[in-house]
């Protein structure tokens, strides 16, 4: 009697951890290459941390933050110690980790950048994962940070989606001491509780916004004074008149409208269009102190924001120094979710291959690895067919492969011909000589619409 085989188990997606289609996963390389690449041509140096945290160090980062933590924990034989430890939910917290750990062997003003997976614990939709890429440059100094370094943060990222088909977008930027200096000016005294409602402005809008305040202690005069100044945009330095004309003095509202101006006129000369002064961006979690930045698509604000980050003074400190830092991250997983899914921006082919080497026989292997192996150390990346079967299903193969070119050894009187499949075009050639075109040597990232 035969003994039943156990059912195999379906094969289910698991909500929230996203896996791409090798097209998809082309435009994903091209993009972190891109970033990658503009981030070192503005001098910052790579690092990776750890995945792990301890627990109440990542919880320390705002009351949102414990239910975003992924506890590790082993399957068996675990201890109590294993509970101890987290996922890391964004870059900077391990970052600050990292610079204490390794202040002795770095050189200040350090500049890094870093892209990593990371794990946050929310409710999966578009645009919004529980295991996600993101990319964050920093630069951290020792006791203090000068504030150009604020004003450079979004230079570096428009710089990035300029380069990079994602459509016109626009960075927003504040600066934490202007709603800090306000609220203490009209004699709030809990800034950070109302910083966080008026964080939800985008989310839930302004009515909802003022019954929150007022629930929460705040005057209905007072809830209206802090939806004006949460009102105010301005793409040029036009945003300081607005706020000293709602009549609010406090030193500190002093200095975040000079900080701010500073970041915005840098915008204007040296990315024109692309910075604009918004002053309901408060960015939720506690550690920023000074310039917060927040970056939208044209025509797609209801996505949110998909690049933010902000000033930091006290975020690492081991005692005896404090090291201050700015710093913003761009969610590339939260980005290419929105732009593949809604089929926004494509690749030309599913693989790097430009070259499909074809085969007359199984004995003519060898001879398409020699031609193969030719064009690839010239950088040009090519496949041999899988098998010998006749040319139109090599070229047929190629065609769903996306592969612009077969490569006939011996095809022709002189020796090798190539094809381009798409225009018929059959030329003779050599691997040593032979080069295509460059929109077809590597896929291409386009946009769409």
């Amino acid at each position: 009697m035969s003994t039943p085989q156990p059912k195999a188990a379906k094969v289910m997606p698991i909500s929230g951890f996203p896996e791409y289609l090798p097209s998809e996963r082309i435009v994903e390389q091209r993009f972190l290459d891109v970033i990658r690449e503009t981030f070192e041509l503005h001098g910052f140096s790579s690092v990776e941390t750890r995945s792990i945290e301890p627990i109440e160090r990542l919880s320390a980062q705002g009351e949102d933050a414990d239910k975003e933590i992924y506890a590790v924990s082993r399957v068996a034989g675990g201890s109590d110690d294993d509970a101890r430890w987290g996922l890391h939910f964004d870059m900077t917290v391990p970052f600050a980790r990292y610079v204490l750990e390794n202040a002795g062997k770095l050189s200040f003003p350090f500049r890094r950048y870093q892209i990593q997976k990371a794990w946050r614990g929310e409710r999966p939709q578009e645009g919004r994962y529980r295991e996600f890429t993101q990319a964050d440059i920093d630069v951290v100094d020792v006791g203090q940070l000068s504030p150009h370094f604020e004003a450079e943060m979004p230079l570096v990222i428009a710089d990035v989606f300029s380069r990079f088909p994602v459509g016109d977008f626009v960075i927003q930027v504040n600066d934490r001491k202007i709603p800090d200096g306000f609220y203490q000016g009209i004699g709030i005294t809990d800034v950070i509780g109302t910083l966080r409602i008026v964080d939800k402005l985008d989310k839930i809008g302004p009515e909802k916004v003022k019954v929150l305040l007022v629930e929460s202690g705040t005057t209905d005069e007072q809830a209206d004074q802090c939806l004006a100044l949460a009102a105010i945009r301005s793409a040029d330095l036009g945003f300081v008149e607005q706020v000293r004309a709602l009549g609010v003095e406090h030193p500190l509202l002093d200095e975040g409208l000079d900080s701010l101006a500073d970041v915005i006129r840098t915008g204007m000369a040296h990315a024109p269009g692309k910075l604009v002064a918004d002053l309901r961006i408060a960015r939720g979690l506690d550690y920023y102190t000074g310039t917060v930045y927040e970056t939208q698509f044209v025509g797609h604000e209801s996505w949110g924001s998909f690049c933010s980050g902000g000033r930091y003074d006290a975020l690492a400190s081991d005692g005896k120094n404090t090291y201050p830092g700015v710093g913003i991250s761009i969610g590339v997983t939260r980005i290419l979710g929105l732009l593949i899914g809604r089929g926004l921006v494509t690749a030309s082919r599913s693989t790097p291959a430009a070259v499909l080497v074809a085969l007359t026989d199984d004995e003519s292997r060898e001879g398409a690895v020699a031609v193969a192996t030719a064009l690839r150390r010239r950088g040009i990346a090519c496949e041999v067919a899988p098998s010998a079967a006749r040319f139109g299903k090599q070229i047929r193969y190629a065609e769903r492969r996306g592969i612009p070119y077969v490569w006939f050894p011996g095809a022709g009187e002189s020796g090798d011909e190539v094809k381009d499949i798409r225009s018929g075009e059959q030329v003779p050639a050599t691997a040593d000589a032979w080069t295509p075109p460059a929109d077809d040597l590597v896929p291409q990232v386009t946009r769409a619409d």
